[in-house]
This record gives C-alpha cells, structure tokens and sequence, in this order.
C-alpha cells in the first residue's frame, strides 16, 4: 500500500538534505542525525533513520538498510540508492538523491502509475542504469496493480526488440478508439497513446519529453558536468610527467642499472675564509 502523503513529504526533504550537506565537514552518521530532528516525529521517517545509521556503521551505506526496510522504501529507491553507492559505477549518487527526491515530492501530489512508470522508466534510459534489474524493481512498486505488474515484466522482457513507443501505443486509449478493442487492459490514456505514436522509432527521450511538456509529468534531473573540468588538463600533465619519469627509469634498469648518483645531493666545497 502507498504511504500518506506527509510521508513522502518528509521523505523528499530527507533526499534533498542529505544531496545539499553531503560535502559539508560532518560525518554522514551526523547528518542523519540531524535530519532525524528535523523530520516530523509523527512519520515512519525517524525510526528508518535510526535503523539506516546502525547499518551504516556496518556496510558504509545505506541500500541495505532500505532494502530491510520494504514497508518503507521502494525497491526503485533501493536499486537507485544501490547505484549510486557502487564504488566502480559511473552513476553520481547526488544525482540519485535529486531523483528519489523528485519522485517523492511527486508521489506527495496526485501520482498516477502512467507518469510514476515514466519517471521511473526514463530514470533506467537516461543514467542507464541496466533495464533488466531496474524494471524489476519498477515491478515491486506497491502503486501498481497486477495488471500492471504484468506489463513492465513483459516491457522488461521486449525492451531493445520492440519499440517503447510501440508497447505504450498498443496498451492505450487510443489505440483501443481507432483499432478496435484490445485483448489486454488499457493503461495509458489517450493523450499518451496519440504522444507515442508521434514519437515512434524515435530516441525515447524524445518521448519523455513530449509526455512531460504536454501533461505535465516529472522529468529526471540530468548529469552536471564537475566544476573541476578546467583543473582535468594540468591534473593529467602531471600524470603523464609521472609515467616518462617510470619510462625512463624502466629503460635504464634494461640497460644495466640505475645511476642512482644524481638523485643525491652534492654538497657545495666549502668557501674560503
């Protein structure tokens, strides 16, 4: 079942808190700490914090606390939150906090499954983060019903065989006005359906773009180029006069040793009174 909306409230504040005091000179257990006293007492919010600081103190991080915690989190909050803790993955972990935090603020409003599946869905193609597990946790969404269940299983299953645009023509509103009636239970409306057949064998960007101008449905935050780019030219100078030098050195142990003489220093003869 959905939470109540002052839970998602608190929950998107929390996001957006620990994304702007993440660099601060405070331990993350402090920070959760602080956010616990600055949530409402009367929410779930507090107790996860407590139990998310133990476990960090554990793992150093905080999906497998939420990922014990499934009354709670999603198992799309989870798989984000997981993401962005991979010590080897390219999927910037401020960037999932602003994600979980606008996901939340938008299940505070009027959240339908068609534009919480979409944000959910681009979030997947944009970062690419691996379709296979990330529609599966889309999937455990308690805000869809079996029938949609079923759908993002089989999208998961024909995703790169089968058009985006396609799949959510075919299950919606107007296809069913303009073809007939469909086997399978419509789930998009038909605004939707006349969007996708617009962008068919289109970039699905496109797609969710359109959808977001026209209907008013979330959009991902997207990647923001470091603020350190203009240090990247010197900081590889550096390394590459690190690599010569080792070069060299390797060169010259191939050819019969090192001179070891000249990295010590000659003393200066001493002067004349």
């Amino acid at each position: 079942m959905p939470l109540p909306r002052e839970e998602y409230v608190e929950q998107a504040y929390f996001f957006r808190t620990v994304r702007e005091r993440m660099h601060q000179s405070t331990s993350t257990q402090e920070l959760l700490e602080a956010v616990k006293q600055e949530v409402l007492a009367t929410t779930q919010l507090p107790y996860a914090l407590d139990f998310m600081a133990s476990e960090l103190r554990l793992t150093g991080g905080f999906a497998t606390a939420m990922a014990m915690l499934p009354h709670y989190f999603t198992p799309f909050q989870t798989f984000v939150v997981a993401e962005g803790e991979k010590p080897e993955g390219k999927f910037d972990f401020q960037v999932g906090m602003e994600i979980l935090q606008r996901e939340a603020e938008y299940r505070a409003q009027s959240p339908t499954p068609q534009g919480l599946f979409l944000f959910q869905f681009e979030t997947l193609c944009r970062n690419r983060l691996g379709y296979d597990r990330g529609l599966e946790a889309i999937a455990g969404d308690p805000v869809y019903d079996e029938d949609w269940r079923e759908w993002i299983l089989t999208v998961r299953r024909q995703v790169g065989l089968i058009d985006l645009g396609d799949m959510l023509y075919v299950r919606s509103e107007h296809y069913r006005l303009t073809r007939g009636d469909i086997e399978k239970p419509v789930l998009f409306g038909e605004k939707e359906g006349r969007i996708a057949l617009a962008n068919r064998r289109k970039d699905p960007l496109f797609l969710f773009a359109a959808l977001a101008r026209h209907l008013g449905y979330p959009t991902v935050p997207r990647s923001r180029p470091e603020e350190n780019n203009r240090m990247l030219i010197p900081t590889m100078q550096r390394k590459i006069e690190r690599l010569e030098s080792r070069m060299k050195l390797l060169e010259e142990e191939l050819r019969g040793g090192i001179n070891l003489a000249r990295f010590y220093r000659r003393e200066d003869p001493p002067k004349k009174p």
